[in-house]
This record gives C-alpha cells, sequence and structure tokens, in this order.
C-alpha cells in the first residue's frame, strides 16, 4: 500500500467519510464542486479507481449498471427489487467462513465482497400479480 495519496484522492476519501452509503461517481463530482474543491470528472474515475485498487474504497454495482462508491467497510449484502429498485440491506453473512478459506488456499489478499439478491419485493409482487 502507498502511503501518500493525491489531493484528488484525500479529497475523495473526506467526501466518503461524511456519506453513510453509496454514492456514484457523477455525484461525487457534484458535491466536490459544491465545496469548491472542484476536479475534473475524469480525475474522480481515476482518483476512484487508485482507491479501489488500495481497498480503501469499494463499489456496488446496481441491477440498472449504475455504479456507487463507499469506504471498504464490514461487507454489505443487499437484496433488490428488479422493479421498484428498493434496496434492503441485510447483516447475516453466509460467505464469510468461504472468504477466509479462500484467502488462505489461494494466498489471495480479500479486501471486501459483496452480495446481492435480486427479484420482486412484496409490493412488486402484489402489482404484478
Amino acid at each position: 500500500m502507498r502511503d501518500a495519496h493525491t489531493r484528488s484522492q484525500e479529497r475523495i476519501l473526506n467526501l466518503l467519510k461524511t456519506i453513510k452509503k453509496g454514492i456514484s461517481a457523477q455525484d461525487i463530482y457534484v458535491k466536490l464542486r459544491n465545496r469548491n474543491q472542484s476536479m475534473g470528472l475524469a480525475t474522480v474515475y481515476r482518483s476512484l479507481e487508485a482507491l479501489k485498487l488500495e481497498g480503501l474504497v469499494q463499489v456496488r454495482t446496481l441491477a440498472n449498471g449504475e455504479a456507487l462508491y463507499s469506504l471498504a467497510q464490514q461487507d454489505k449484502h443487499h437484496m433488490t427489487c428488479l422493479q421498484c429498485g428498493i434496496s434492503i440491506a441485510f447483516n447475516q453473512c453466509p460467505v464469510h467462513d468461504l472468504e477466509t478459506q479462500l484467502q488462505a488456499t489461494h494466498k489471495f489478499k480479500i479486501f471486501y465482497h459483496t452480495l446481492e439478491f435480486f427479484g420482486l419485493c412484496d409490493q412488486c409482487q402484489v402489482a404484478v400479480e
């Protein structure tokens, strides 16, 4: 891991520390501009990619393809409705032991994992019937 980050990376990390949910690169760009810390959108993407490769930032891709970035933290798991887009987080981790095993077996440093289930929430199930 590197010791120092670029000013752009530091600004993004500081912003993500204040946000408790995933945020798109475009929204990061807008929020930084509103803080008078603007940088180009391409710089936002490059900085996010570098931080992701260090394991400091994690990305979650929604069913619609949108990527949401957040600080790497305890693994997150979601159920996402394909109809209305609601996303419900849950804490049980059925793959934690597998992660530990994979790290040991393959000598692979895992920063985080995500687990996504896609389907229909109860309200959308009723609307379909």
